[in-house]
């Protein structure tokens, strides 16, 4: 049986060489550079409806025109 997730859980990870902060929570998860406040933030509803699909493909069709 899996652990409920009811409270923020952080770790660090290595993203081409560079420190990152991955902070999971209920709600969704936030991947911020290591020492910056700013980052991507997710809601797990967005993957859940696949709105998280939709707007990585809409982000790389601007990136490429």
């Amino acid at each position: 049986m899996a652990t409920k997730l009811e409270k923020p859980i952080r770790r660090e990870i290595l993203i081409e060489g560079q420190p990152w902060m991955l902070t999971l929570t209920p709600d969704g998860f936030k991947l911020v550079p290591k020492g910056k406040r700013k980052g991507l933030e997710f809601a797990w509803r967005s993957f859940a409806s696949g709105d998280a699909a939709l707007a990585t493909a809409l982000n790389a069709s601007l990136k490429e025109a």
